[in-house]
């Protein structure tokens, strides 16, 4: 069952695009990772999604309806964590929960026992926010966004800052609301937790998504990603014979190529031809991490 539809999302502000053509959708049940460097547009559609900033072109449905269109009906089952929770600190767990439980409609005295279940503070519930490890304050701040029983959740770097134990508990409630049905998106700069969490990856980079694919292609991608370091004669003018792969220019006339092993024969045969001489040849396989990096970049600002 699809919960989120995204259709051609743009978003321009004056001359500047800032997201472009992304289109997507999550079904129910699935955990979708949404990563990309700082800067790529992670953020902006986050906030499109969820209504906080206005479309230039294209739509959002949740469970069918448009997010502009129909805002409060499109809304009313979606939780969301963007940035850092906003809890009240001087107040316990629980007096937090109730203070969102008002929020909504009927939402039941049950409920909110359920909800401390789930994010597994029964122990603390009563003692104050500010006594709480910043794990605790995001499982709190999880079940703040479920309380009102959402079919979409959206995390913003849900493991961001967080020690061991406490990355080890947040998937742990991760997965355990995934087996309830809920489709979950979570953005993150960290593929290791992407890697660990989710059964589907969008990669963004300027704007476009570069990657929609399940986990495990894109574990089979990697896996086909290796480098090579060829030693030569010179490096003088290399960039002519090179331009169509990422290559990085090593010290001692070392040159590192980040190409498929079908194409490194080619290319050492075009150096060869064009008076190249080659001392050697060394495979270097490139960790998930860097592949990811090689290919959507590393931006600063988001």
């Amino acid at each position: 069952m699809e919960i989120l539809k995204c259709t051609k999302l743009k978003k321009q502000i004056k001359s500047k695009i800032l997201v472009d053509d992304i289109s997507f959708s999550i079904n129910k049940g699935d955990v979708v990772g949404f990563i990309g460097p700082n800067g790529a547009g992670k953020s902006t559609i986050i906030k499109l999604i969820l209504g906080l900033m206005k479309l230039s072109s294209g739509n959002v449905e949740i469970n069918g309806y448009d997010i502009e269109k129909n805002f409060v009906k499109a809304i009313e089952k979606v939780g969301a964590i963007v940035e850092n929770p906003d809890l009240y600190m001087y107040l316990s767990g629980y007096d937090n929960l109730k203070i969102t439980a008002n929020y909504y409609k009927n939402i039941s005295q049950n409920r909110i026992e359920d909800v401390i279940k789930i994010i597994g503070l029964e122990k603390q519930i009563k003692d104050k926010v500010s006594t709480y490890s910043l794990g605790m304050k995001q499982r709190l701040a999880i079940g703040e966004a479920i309380i009102n029983q959402p079919e979409l959740l959206i995390l913003d770097e849900p493991t961001n800052g967080l020690d061991i134990e406490g990355i080890i508990e947040m998937r742990n409630l991760i997965k355990k609301l995934s087996q309830q049905g809920m489709a979950i998106l979570i953005s993150s700069h960290n593929l290791t937790e992407i890697d660990n969490l989710c059964n589907r990856i969008i990669a963004i980079k300027d704007g476009k998504i570069v990657t929609n694919d399940t986990i495990e292609n894109f574990k089979k991608d990697v896996k086909n990603n290796v480098s090579y370091e060829l030693k030569l004669n010179s490096l003088d003018k290399i960039e002519k014979f090179i331009f169509d792969y990422k290559f990085e220019l090593l010290k001692d006339n070392i040159i590192k190529v980040y190409i498929s092993k079908e194409n490194i024969s080619n290319l050492i045969k075009k150096l060869i031809e064009n008076g190249y001489q080659i001392y050697s040849v060394q495979e270097v396989k490139i960790s998930s991490e860097e592949a990811f990096l090689k290919k959507v970049g590393d931006k600063k600002d988001d």
